[in-house]
């Protein structure tokens, strides 16, 4: 019933919902690497993993898993020939079972955060070597995980090997409980915005005659208060663009605006790629279309970081940087504590203590040429100074992956699993 209430939104829901069940249809990938990369974002830093993979073994097959629309449909991109997509199952021991003995992967990667107690305890009785890739885990994320340390460190201790972003991130994962962790850096370094979409946000903002700020990715209970800031910012003003972070939530958002007494034009409603009449004189555009956050953070003088003026620990603040987008954070970044400070010491970003604060510096950054091109060479120089995680990782996968036994000998030994 809950997919199928997602599904108005987004109909992706509404498809394979037997995937999530460990119920499948398709042929089985021989000797896959399987990769879980439960949403967008992770979808976004598994493809460049992805990339130096087959670079290093061009051959290599892939299962790739996921638990939203979005990161689904960004993974349809990433498919070959010879690779397979689905549903990851619940974490049901039943529905588990039939994932490992249908698929039989030859080595499982999970991405960042996605530890799954039956997930992890199926691979073990299935002799699938599982790693945590571009792993990271906040103090807040550690103190709530170590009160269920019953059911959290058996699922640490299963993995192989755990492949940290940060040092931080390793020390708090090796108290988690597990066993081998290794500092590879953060695959979203390694991510490289998609050249047309970044020119088509130039054209966006060549086209609206106005200066445009972006509020990027913001999430439930941000808004209102950047609408009710915004709406009191004097005229002339710049246009803002709004990106929330959940599609389902686009309804919602624009009538958040309309409440607030600024105008609106959806990005879905544009009919080229360019905005059209009504467009270019409203106060708000509504960023409500898929893929196109590189275009979005192109289009802008300025962004403020969604996420992080509630205490939700914020969003990827790499891709701003990659984009050359100065970027305003709140006060929580916790998620990305660590690209948070190293933004900042590069003159990439600012921080600001709310969303008032927030709005007034953006206004004032959107008319202040020089500091604008300061901070823009600082973000690329702080996205370009960190990458490399994604050869490191597929280095690690391969190592890993060529120490398992074929699927075939795995599969003798199997029967000892118990029935499917």
């Amino acid at each position: 019933m809950r997919l199928w209430w997602r599904g108005r939104a987004e109909p992706l829901y509404r498809q394979g919902v037997g995937e999530r069940f460990g119920r499948y249809r398709g042929a089985a990938v021989a000797g896959a690497v399987w990769i879980h990369a439960v949403s967008l974002g992770e979808t976004r830093a598994a493809a460049a993993l992805i990339e130096a993979l087959r670079e290093r073994r061009p051959g290599v097959r892939l299962l790739l898993t996921h638990g939203t629309a979005t990161g689904r449909a960004a993974g349809a991109a990433l498919l070959r020939d010879h690779d397979a997509q689905t549903w990851l199952p619940y974490d049901t021991p039943g529905a588990v079972r039939r994932f490992f003995a249908h698929w039989r992967p030859r080595l499982g990667v999970l991405m960042e955060t996605e530890v799954w107690p039956n997930l992890l305890h199926g691979a073990q009785r299935h002799g699938v070597a599982v790693l945590l890739g571009n792993a990271r885990l906040s103090a807040k994320s550690l103190a709530r995980g170590l009160r269920f340390g019953v059911l959290l460190r058996p699922a640490a201790v299963a993995l192989t090997r755990v492949l940290a972003q940060t040092e931080a991130d390793a020390t708090r994962l090796r108290a988690a409980g597990a066993p081998r962790v290794d500092v590879m850096g953060n695959l979203k370094f390694d991510v490289t915005p998609h050249a047309p979409l970044l020119a088509r946000g130039v054209q966006w903002a060549a086209a609206g005659g106005r200066a445009v700020v972006l509020a990027a990715v913001t999430r439930a209970g941000e808004e209102a208060g950047l609408l009710d800031a915004w709406a009191r910012v004097p005229a002339p003003r710049p246009r803002l663009l709004l990106v929330p972070r959940h599609p389902q939530r686009f309804d919602e958002v624009a009538a958040l605006v309309e409440r607030a007494g600024l105008t609106l034009s959806r990005r879905s409603g544009w009919p080229t790629d360019l905005p059209d009449g009504p467009a270019l004189q409203a106060d708000v555009w509504l960023g409500d279309s898929l893929g196109e956050m590189p275009a979005y953070y192109a289009a802008a003088r300025v962004a403020l970081l969604g996420g992080s003026f509630a205490p939700l620990g914020g969003h990827n603040l790499i891709e701003a940087a990659a984009c050359g987008c100065p970027l305003l954070m709140g006060p929580h970044t916790f998620n990305f504590a660590a690209a948070a400070e190293l933004s900042l010491a590069a003159g990439a970003s600012e921080r600001v203590a709310g969303i008032e604060e927030g709005v007034m510096r953006a206004v004032a950054l959107a008319s202040d040429d020089p500091l604008r091109a300061q901070m823009r060479a600082g973000a690329l120089g702080f996205a370009a100074a960190h990458r490399g995680a994604a050869r490191r990782l597929a280095d690690a996968v391969l190592e890993a992956l060529d120490a398992q036994p074929a699927a075939s000998a795995r599969a003798t030994s199997d029967t000892s699993a118990g029935p499917r």
